[in-house]
């Protein structure tokens, strides 16, 4: 089994526009699903899976995360602040000293997923990752299980494969949505532009060298990006948490 990355980084610093008005005096990530926060929930879950050090990235409201996540003794937590929004890759980018040439888990700090009947999900990918062959590992769920998505999408992965092909290079619908957790290997930002660029574009160049890869994930996954879908996730876990009581 690889070892699993004792680093990580998580994305904490939008402004959580499609949340408003819940995110207008409070941060996406601070925000309770389940009883927990989602930031603590992804913090708990890296814990969980042996990682002891994360980077969080602040830029909206970030003074209220500090706060929050100010006697938190593990994993043990570093702040990288943004003067200005630097997305999600710039944003990994500007503290990548961090990991030196370690593969790091990077997370968002709003993503809710639960891990299925083999354990952490987390775990699981460390178990997978293999730096032979890949740049990248990320989560992926199956939109068969989503019945409230109408999205198109974001990967076509068969049965028998775990690498994805991106919807637009695919001549079959997408099958899968990205949840979320991947881990990375530093190099995979060589030639990365400077300032703000999407995560997405290190998606693309992995996928062209063929050392993208799929985990996909056997538990639930829960999209929040909306007040409404925040209510009825909340319901969700509700109602299970009601069915696991004794």
């Amino acid at each position: 089994m690889a070892e699993v990355p004792k680093k990580a980084f998580v994305l904490a610093a939008g402004r959580g526009e499609r949340m408003r008005p819940l995110t207008d005096n409070c941060p996406k990530p601070l925000l309770y699903v389940g009883g927990r926060t989602m930031l603590d929930r992804t913090l708990d879950a890296l814990e969980e899976a042996g990682v002891e050090e994360v980077v969080v990235n602040l830029h909206y409201l970030g003074s209220m995360i500090e706060e929050h996540l100010k006697n938190r003794k593990s994993p043990k937590i570093t702040f990288s602040h943004e003067d200005e929004l630097l997305d999600t890759g710039g944003g990994v980018k500007k503290a990548l000293s961090f990991f030196g040439n370690e593969p790091f888990f990077v997370l968002n700090a709003d993503v809710v997923w639960t891990d299925g009947v083999n354990g952490s999900t987390l775990k699981q990918m460390a178990a997978k990752w293999d730096p032979a062959k890949m740049d990248i590992l990320f989560l992926l769920h199956t939109t068969q299980d989503l019945p409230a998505y109408a999205g198109k999408g974001d990967y076509y992965l068969t049965e028998g494969s775990d690498q994805p092909i991106f919807r637009e290079r695919s001549e079959r619908p997408a099958n899968y949505i990205f949840a979320g957790p991947r881990i990375v290997h530093p190099a995979i930002f060589k030639g990365a532009p400077e300032g703000a660029f999407s995560f997405l574009e290190l998606f693309h160049k992995a996928e062209a060298g063929g050392h993208l890869y799929a985990h996909r994930n056997e538990g639930e996954w829960h999209h929040v990006g909306t007040p409404e879908a925040l209510e009825d996730t909340n319901r969700i876990l509700a109602a299970q948490a009601k069915k696991r009581a004794p």
